[in-house]
């Protein structure tokens, strides 16, 4: 079980045990979980049971736009009332990705999470790889222009990219096929001048000015090349060409995009004169002072588990402040509104249990990125480091958790078949054996979460986890990863 077994099914699942649609989606998760403490009374019990009231199905009877409006996800439509008439049958629907590195980052999450909605609501999601628009580089939210990738960088991404997507959506739901497209595969035959005759006679230059990506920069004195300039027609030609080529009604993307996406739409409305193209956005992901949401102190949350663990994304997730975890869970998960209420509802009563709406975000967010195995890995990772617990280690839950903890490199023979209170001392844990002793007696000392009570006990072999890890505690939460090396 999770560290929200407790908090969660105590707090909301145990409270609408009689109703399907709530226990069904929050029990079977418990089982992922590890457990926490907590007591909840059983009249706040049954205030979560009334502010749910009787929940039923109807959010996922409800159009897609009112279900992206209510989850702040909808920004500007082109044209809202035909699009609503539109999705009243299954469209296709894309959402571009420019591979300027080899893994998206949590920012570029919301593209996929709406994705998912229109998937989860019977459309067909298509992911456009910018292998040859990620050779011009998109202006928008840019002060300076993006330094251009070389072939083999390029390839290496859209690759990556392309998987890390289509592995995200295909797990997310069963319903219509995920397709990934690459629109280096029709720019590469394109000439300049068949561009230009084709595509470059039917845009505007005052229009083309407007856009606020290049308002911005030439307002900002820093200056646009053409090259950027002309992006918005290359991602406008995208929706045109997948519009006429793939049946392709809408594009979506965030509120920074719209000026290229109504580049797209008018393009089809000029060039093929016809109608129903449609261009959505979603807010971008940001945090309630106004900052980007998924940077840290060390760079991008990255979605893909090569460049970030499992362990650390679910981590960053944790770490979200009050003021947006509500938000946020309407935003990057799948629970119902109804539950996020609930949520939200516990959070302002006396027997809350601090950062229990945290651990939801970040177990259905690692989820939906990781899948079930990646959250796993990193409750497993969380749990082992949870002051007091008493988990038992495994290296692979130790290393992924080691650069979070202090850690020195001791010689082998200064730790094995020496007292605990001895390498308490030599690791500087502790400054002297008195205080080792003391906080053993206290039951402070522990070794790999086991406390240690006998001021005889040594370190064994059996101790050392993996080849060379040892994990002390002085305290619950002095810890320190101890790395064994051969030396004398």
């Amino acid at each position: 079980m999770s560290v929200l077994s407790t908090s969660v099914c105590s707090r909301v699942c145990r409270t609408v045990s009689k109703n399907n649609l709530i226990s069904k989606r929050l029990l079977s998760r418990s089982n992922s979980f590890i457990h926490n403490s907590g007591q909840v009374t059983r009249s706040q019990r049954l205030r979560v049971q009334e502010r749910l009231g009787a929940c039923n199905s109807s959010a996922s009877d409800e159009d897609l736009i009112t279900t992206l409006k209510a989850r702040g996800l909808f920004d500007s439509c082109t044209d809202e009332t035909s699009l609503a008439e539109a999705l009243q049958k299954p469209l296709k629907v894309y959402c571009g990705f420019d591979p300027t590195a080899d893994s998206l980052h949590l920012g570029n999450l919301l593209g996929i999470v709406v994705l998912s909605w229109f998937q989860r609501k019977g459309h067909r999601p298509i992911i456009l790889v910018g292998g040859a628009t990620g050779r011009v580089g998109d202006p928008s939210g840019k002060s300076q222009e993006r330094p251009l990738l070389d072939e083999a960088t390029l390839s290496t991404n859209v690759a990556a990219i392309s998987n890390s997507v289509l592995r995200i959506l295909t797990r997310a739901a069963s319903n219509p096929a995920v397709v990934v497209l690459d629109n280096y595969d029709w720019f590469r035959n394109i000439t300049l001048l068949d561009f230009l005759r084709d595509v470059g006679k039917y845009a505007r230059l005052g229009n083309m000015l407007s856009k606020d990506s290049v308002k911005s920069r030439l307002d900002g004195g820093v200056g646009l090349s053409f090259t950027e300039f002309s992006y918005q027609l290359l991602q406008g030609y995208d929706f045109m060409h997948l519009f006429r080529n793939e049946c392709v009604s809408v594009q979506i993307g965030g509120s920074d995009q719209w000026g290229n996406i109504t580049a797209g739409t008018e393009l089809v409305r000029r060039v093929l004169r016809e109608e129903g193209a449609y261009g959505l956005t979603f807010p971008l992901l940001l945090k309630s002072d106004g900052t980007k949401f998924g940077k840290s102190a060390s760079g991008a949350i990255w979605l893909s588990k090569e460049k970030l663990s499992p362990y650390h994304f679910y981590q960053y997730l944790l770490n979200t402040a009050d003021g947006d975890v509500i938000r946020l869970l309407r935003m990057l998960t799948f629970l119902s509104l109804d539950e996020i209420a609930s949520i939200e509802g516990s959070m302002a009563e006396a027997g809350y249990i601090p950062n229990t709406a945290q651990q939801i975000l970040a177990a259905e967010v690692t989820r939906f990125v990781h899948g079930q195995d990646g959250l796993d890995e990193a409750i497993r990772a969380t749990e082992s480091l949870r002051p007091g617990t008493e988990t038992v280690l495994d290296a692979a839950a130790l290393e992924l958790a080691s650069d979070t903890i202090p850690s020195v490199a001791i010689s082998r023979v200064a730790v094995v078949d020496n007292l605990v209170t001895d390498v308490v001392v030599v690791s500087g844990l502790l400054e002297s054996k008195g205080a080792a002793k003391r906080m053993l007696r206290n039951g402070g000392i522990r070794v790999n979460n086991n406390k240690v009570t006998d001021e005889t006990r040594t370190i064994v072999e059996g101790d050392i986890i993996g080849d060379n890890m040892l994990l002390l505690a002085a305290g619950k939460k002095n810890k320190l990863l101890i790395r064994l090396d051969e030396r004398e």
